[in-house]
């Protein structure tokens, strides 16, 4: 029998990530932007609280190096398909969003059941990508729920994010590609 412990506690906190994800939406879809907010703002500081549990105290785990991704991908594609559905943020954007992360979960996938488990590492691209996709939609609720931002800061957040979201896709695809290629070449020696 497994009893829960310290070292649980990132994990458990990422998955209370995760289920603040439909109450996030849901705010979103009903255009309360402030709660929407408080609830984006809650996981965002979960999120840093259970990586710096994990990282100060070695309480890293195979499910938590799995579970903390998967709950930012949740959250962000989520509230970018909530946004454009009530007409916040273009489509193709929130397309993009949500297909650059399914691209990264199914590769991710495909490499563990082809060759084996790694430990993926975000690039700094990803990392900036995952910033700007951030304050992209940060921006969004403030302009929808507080006070309007000029349009030209929108639109140039909205260009920031489509560049590094292709661009970390991109990187993606090459990088994970070749190296797919390259442990698939070694496998078969």
């Amino acid at each position: 029998m497994t009893y829960l412990s310290a070292r649980h506690i990132p994990n458990l906190i990422t998955i209370v990530r995760i289920v603040l994800v439909w109450p996030t939406v849901l705010m979103i879809l009903k255009r309360q932007f402030q709660w929407a907010l408080v609830l984006f703002f809650v996981a965002g500081v979960s999120d840093a609280i259970d990586g710096f549990l994990a990282k100060h105290y070695g309480w890293i785990s195979r499910i938590g190096s799995l579970l903390d991704p998967i709950a930012d991908k949740l959250l962000l594609t989520s509230c970018y398909l909530a946004v454009a559905s009530i007409g916040l943020l273009p489509w193709w954007l929130a397309i993009l969003v949500a297909g650059r992360d399914l691209m990264i979960i199914v590769g991710a996938v495909g490499y563990y059941f082809l060759l084996h488990p790694f430990e993926g590492q975000p690039t700094w691209t990803s990392k900036f990508n995952t910033f700007c996709q951030i304050l992209l939609l940060l921006s969004t609720l403030w302009h929808g729920g507080f006070q309007p931002l000029p349009q030209l800061w929108l639109n140039g957040l909205i260009y920031l994010v489509t560049a590094t979201t292709i661009l970390s896709g991109s990187q993606y695809i090459t990088q994970w590609g070749r190296r797919f290629f390259r442990e698939r070449r070694n496998f078969a020696k």
